[in-house]
């Protein structure tokens, strides 16, 4: 018989591991000899809107500039990556209290099987980050006129 010693903190662990994957988030866990995975900082809120012609990703990322966004698509995965920097403070002022979340950010998403991976645009403006994925032309619904007698 092998005695194996209780960890406390296994069961959260875990928990945390699940709902990290449930939320499309890396798994992050420390071992010895192997670098330790890094999280994202924060995690932009996204909108996804669908219509005949494509969906469209709505990604709030306000202050943040346009240079510092990647998009990239592999293997049927879009992947949108960036970063917000803090301001620093500077002499003369002082920054009572700091709410919102900076540095770097990873959205992933499977992209459905009716987009074509070369058929994603991108733009920027005002604090969101739209992009869309157009339909493929076989996969947009075609109105077929039915006669009936």
């Amino acid at each position: 018989m092998q005695l194996t010693r209780w960890n406390p903190y296994h069961e959260l662990e875990e928990m945390n591991d699940r709902l990290n994957r449930a939320f499309g988030r890396p798994v992050v866990r420390a071992e010895t000899g192997k670098e330790m995975l890094t999280a994202p900082d924060w995690t932009p809120t996204v909108d996804i809107i669908e219509n005949p012609e494509e969906y469209i990703l709505k990604v709030e990322i306000p202050e943040v500039k346009k240079d510092d966004v990647k998009v990239s698509v592999d293997n049927g995965i879009l992947r949108i990556q960036g970063e917000r920097n803090q301001e620093k403070e500077e002499k003369g002022k002082k920054f009572h209290r700091v709410e919102r979340l900076y540095g770097s950010f990873l959205r992933t998403f499977t992209m459905p099987e009716n987009v074509e991976e070369g058929n994603v645009r991108a733009e920027f403006k005002d604090g969101v980050l739209n992009v869309r994925l157009m339909k493929s032309e076989k996969a947009k619904p075609k109105a077929i006129e039915v006669k009936v007698s």
